[in-house]
């Protein structure tokens, strides 16, 4: 029989350190989190070799003092949390105290920290759990965190390490994810001397997304603010012409955290699902804020995870968050004339344009300063006017030291003011922000609508204003089907069609109990069945717009979706069934209809709170501008 016996600590650490430290990016988490804990404001990160060789991270955040340096390396050594109790409402991103000693175990590391009230610093150096330099050091405010040669004492672990490349790119992913998860603090990373981002720190995160995705997808975003029993949202949802095919462009952070979550994902997802195809997935990034002792992050090493006390409530807020904002806004997509090269060379501009626009942090300091210059001359005048008609003097006291600014110099750094001001990212400051918009398609708008044909049969031209709406008479009458059936059937009031003779359709156990169980959802579906003898049932009605549909693979298709059943349950599944009876039901492409049936058509579609999209999420219309086609005609030159 093998005996047993207690490890020691330097095989503890290292099986310790293959939780928290998976890969280069593990270590690059870790540290730049508790560079925010720390407060700083300014976060620099440098690698090399895909952080394989070197990891530089340095803030100005508020440093360690000297007789915490070495605590700091101890397992389970932390100043986030004190007690256990502190689990339950946890404020900082870092709380576990495994970092740094993991860290240490499997590689090199290098600390320089100062404290802002200390004269020096402090270096330590480790190799493993061993200290091989603890010194006094001329340094400035803040940490920096430099780690070399990963796994060096673990080679099994090293081996299993993707390219460089590969493991530079997930480094790259978690720096864009943690500067939108903090748009008021200045992010840098430098990959092998080359500098691959910077953010301003200016707080916009409009601007840091504009920076990441680029142009496209910042003027593609709609503003959502949301905020109710005492859970806050607000971020930004991209449109729908912003779809992609997986959900890695779902990016979301609870209480600053950036996580994955199946319950936040198909929030987001049933939010959404009248504006997308199937199969796709949209793209938002979403700041929520909620009670600490409501969610727990202390699931797996990496927090990445994260459990709900009311996994269904908060799904249900802020699917209908997502919903209304959604419902909210105008979402006629924009057709362009542009060729893909003319559009991919005026986005390379736009970035690089933009590349010069943005302010360094120093930059937004100095634009500060002289703003507050310019209001204490403004102040100054004010006071001198007020002082004389009250025959005393106020002075300002910031007024010595700009005292000798002219009037001229003012006016100057005033402009200078304006200029800043106005500077764009992305999308015009000027644009509508508001959560209402005035809606295109509308009831209202209706008399001004002008219907100009009908072109390959397919598709309507509608004069709007300055615009030229494009409507895919399919789509449209698919969606005024779907809202219609759904109306009948939220009323109950579906009209079915009898068979003669019925259908008859055999079952095996789970299929009938499925069938039992949900004989409600099929008879508001308009389906009519009964038992016809041993595993047998008899199919005697279908809705009416499903007669001469494949009526048995129909119900057999609903029966197999119940049996998956899903967060939503049978109800998504009812929507789904009815979007395929719309679709089926709707006038088809290349069929040629009067005017009087296309003007009939555009009114109903018209009173809809969704009027942009079909039920499969395909576009039902789309605009577009006269400039775009004066540009095309080359009326403007621009």
């Amino acid at each position: 029989m093998a005996k047993i016996h207690v490890l020691d600590s330097e095989t503890i650490d290292k099986i310790a350190a293959g939780e928290v430290v998976e890969r280069p990016s593990s270590v690059v988490k870790e540290l730049v989190e508790n560079a925010i804990d720390a407060g700083a404001t300014s976060l620099s990160v440098e690698i090399k070799d895909g952080g394989i060789e070197l990891i530089r991270v340095t803030d100005n955040g508020c440093g360690m003092e000297k007789d915490q340096l070495r605590t700091a390396f101890l397992r389970h050594a932390t100043s986030k949390i004190e007690k256990s109790e502190d689990l339950t409402h946890l404020s900082s991103l870092g709380f576990r105290g495994e970092a740094l000693s993991s860290i240490a175990a499997v590689s090199k590391v290098e600390v320089i920290t100062k404290t802002p009230g200390s004269l020096t610093g402090t270096r330590i150096c480790m190799e493993g759990p061993k200290e091989v330099v603890f010194e006094e050091i001329g340094a400035p405010d803040g940490t920096t965190f430099l780690m070399r040669n990963l796994f060096y004492n673990t080679p099994v672990r090293r081996k299993f390490l993707k390219q460089p490349a590969t493991e530079g790119s997930y480094i790259a992913d978690l720096m864009e994810h943690l500067a939108l998860s903090r748009p008021d603090i200045s992010f840098k990373l430098v990959v092998n001397g080359q500098m691959k981002f910077h953010t301003s720190g200016n707080g916009d995160l409009r601007e840091v997304i504009y920076r990441i995705y680029g142009r496209d997808v910042a003027n593609a975003l709609i503003p959502i603010k949301w905020e109710q029993e005492g859970i806050k949202v607000e971020g930004f949802l991209g449109k729908p012409v912003q779809v992609r095919s997986t959900r890695n462009y779902e990016i979301y952070f609870i209480n600053g955290r950036f996580i994955k979550s199946n319950v936040i994902a198909r929030a987001i997802e049933e939010g959404y699902k009248e504006y997308l195809m199937q199969h796709k997935f949209p793209f938002c990034v979403l700041h929520i804020s909620m009670d600490s002792s409501k969610v727990d992050v202390n699931v797996h090493p990496t927090k990445m995870d994260i459990r709900f006390t009311n996994p269904m409530g908060f799904s249900a807020y802020l699917c209908g968050a997502v919903k209304y904002t959604l419902k909210h806004h105008e979402m006629i997509p924009q057709a362009s004339l542009a060729s893909e090269k003319e559009q991919r060379a005026e986005r390379k501009e736009e970035k690089a344009k933009a590349a010069e626009r943005v302010p360094e942090p120093f930059e937004v300091n100095r634009r500060n300063e002289v703003q507050q210059v310019v209001k204490c001359v403004r102040e100054e005048t004010s006071y001198t006017t007020q002082a004389n008609s009250e025959r005393e003097i106020v002075r300002n006291p910031v007024w010595e030291r700009i005292k000798g600014v002219e009037k001229s110099e003012t006016e100057r750094l005033e402009a200078e003011i304006k200029e800043a001001d106005q500077t764009e990212i992305g999308e015009p400051q000027t644009e509508q922000l508001s959560l209402f918009e005035n809606k295109v398609l509308s009831v209202e708008n209706r008399p001004h609508f002008r219907i100009v044909g009908q072109v390959f049969e397919t598709y309507w031209l509608v004069e709007f204003q300055d615009k030229l709406l494009m409507i895919d008479q399919h789509a449209a009458h698919e969606k005024v089907n779907y809202e219609r059936l759904m109306k009948q059937y939220r009323e109950k009031n579906v009209i079915s069609q009898g068979l003669m003779p019925p259908i008859i359709i055999s079952m095996t156990a789970q299929e009938e109990m499925v069938l039992l169980e949900n004989k409600e959802v099929f008879e508001s579906l308009g389906f009519e069945i009964e038992a016809f003898g041993g595993n047998e049932y008899a199919l005697r009605s279908v809705p009416v717009d499903l007669y001469g549909c494949c009526e048995k693979e129909m119900f057999l298709e609903v029966l197999d979706q119940l049996a998956e059943g899903g967060n939503y349950g049978g109800i998504r599944v009812v929507e789904e069934k009815i979007a395929s009876m719309s679709c089926k039901a709707a006038v088809k492409g290349n069929n040629l209809l009067r005017q009087e049936e296309a003007e009939a058509l555009i009114d109903e579609l018209l009173t809809l709170e969704n009027p942009y999209n079909c039920p499969h999420g395909r576009p039902t219309i789309v605009e577009m501008t006269k400039t775009e086609m004066e540009r095309k005609f080359k009326r403007i030159v621009s």
